[in-house]
Order: C-alpha cells, then structure tokens, then sequence
C-alpha cells in the first residue's frame, strides 16, 4: 500500500495550522510546500515576501514571527507532538540554508534538482551531510517530468527517495499530471528496484492507482484532499485504491 501525505501550500501560519489540525490523528506525515516566489512564483509560509539573501543567507525579516520563535525553539511546529513533517522546499539556496530547514525538525527534506545550482556541488553537498542529521532526516531529490533522468541517477547512492512532480508547472495546487510521470516512474523503478518513488502534482483517485501500478510508493496530495467534504473518508479511500 502507498504511503498517502496531504500536501499543504500554505498560506500563512494560521493556514497550515488549521489544515494540519484536519489530519491530526489521520495521517502520521504531512508534505508542507515552502515556496519562496523565487524558484516558483508562489510565495507561502514562511517567507513574508521574496527573500532578500544576502551571499545566500537569509535576513531577519524574511520570515513571519512564528518561524522565528520555531528557529528559537520558543515554539514548534503546529501539532508536531502527533504529526511528522516532510518539508517540500522549492526555493532557491536550499543548500545554503540547510541547516535553518532542518531547525523546523522535518522528518524529510526534499530538495529539487532544477534549483540545487550545480550537480556535482549538490552531490558533494549530500555526500557530506553529517551521519547524524542523515539518522534523523531522510533526503530526498525531487525532478520535474522535463528533466532528464540522466540527472537524477548519480544523485541516488546519496539520498533516501525520489519524488516525481506531476508536472512541470510547481508550486500550485489543482494541477494536471502530465502523463510523462508514469514513464519516469517505471525507468526509475526498474533500474532501481527498493528505491521509494514519491509523486507530488495532479494526484487525485484516477491517478493514484496508476501511478502505484508504475511504481510509485508515497503519493502526495492536495486539492484532492483538503478540498473534499469529507477529509477522512477520501483518504482513506486513497489508501483503498
């Protein structure tokens, strides 16, 4: 059975809050999107507005009062007592602000390969991931169907799973699979056998056993879930498909 993740593209912190207090005691993992307007236009918590990185750092008002305090660890994230966090980052310099992500205390990290800059730096980066962070977070690279897999495969000693997008427009919700995905997701698995492949983009309940039947082992879902009359029945039906 493939692992079902809601994926939240929050808003604000009140936004991922409410959404994550929907699952609570649902799902034992949720996807949080963090898209900066940079790597993709969308802009969601935490950035208040287009970071403005000075030599890859980020500055003091970047970021809302909450993720502040998290950084502090005067507070945590919402409900993360029940819950896990599997941290979507689309933004640019992920591998330079590393270490403030894994503040938030992701159970995963998902880094995407079209903003890592160069592949060789990004594998070296990955490569020397201190052991004990790499015990605590499971990495993964994440590709749009236009990328090249070639790309991908000298990444796969060094990270813990795939994430596939279902299309090559990120960063929203509601989106169409492009059909690619499938193809990518069977050359992935047959190459590598136990390797987990996760899909994020256009999952829905027409596609979810298709993507599964290719090879898929984690499905991430939004709009199929969040916007449904009734969150637990529709994800447990995810998990029936």
């Amino acid at each position: 059975m493939a692992e079902i993740l809601p994926a939240i593209l929050p808003k604000n912190y009140e936004d991922l809050k409410n959404k994550v207090a929907l699952v609570r005691g649902i799902a034992p993992v949720v996807q949080v999107d963090l898209c900066d307007g940079i790597f993709v236009p969308s802009l969601t918590w935490p950035f208040l507005s287009k970071p403005s990185q000075v030599e890859g750092e980020f500055l003091e008002n970047d970021f809302d009062e909450h993720f502040k305090k998290i950084l502090r660890e005067q507070e945590g994230m919402p409900f993360w007592e029940d819950i896990d966090f599997e941290l979507d980052l689309m933004v640019v310099g992920a591998v330079e602000n590393f270490d403030i992500y894994t503040k938030l205390g992701p159970r995963r990290i998902i880094f995407h390969l079209e903003a890592v800059g160069d592949l060789e730096n990004f594998k070296n980066f990955l490569e020397g991931i201190d052991m004990y962070i790499r015990d605590a977070i499971e990495i993964g690279v994440a590709l749009k169907p236009g990328t090249p897999l070639e790309k991908l495969f000298p990444l796969i000693p060094f990270i813990d799973f795939v994430q596939c997008m279902g299309n090559d427009k990120i960063g929203y919700q509601g989106i169409t699979l492009d059909d690619k995905v499938y193809g990518k997701i069977k050359t992935i698995r047959e190459k590598y056998p136990n390797l987990p492949i996760g899909v994020d983009i256009g999952v829905n309940e027409t596609t979810a056993p298709l993507l599964v039947a290719s090879g898929a082992t984690k499905l991430a879902a939004g709009s199929a879930i969040f916007n449904t009359d009734d969150i637990i029945e529709t994800i447990e039906r995810f998990r029936e498909l």
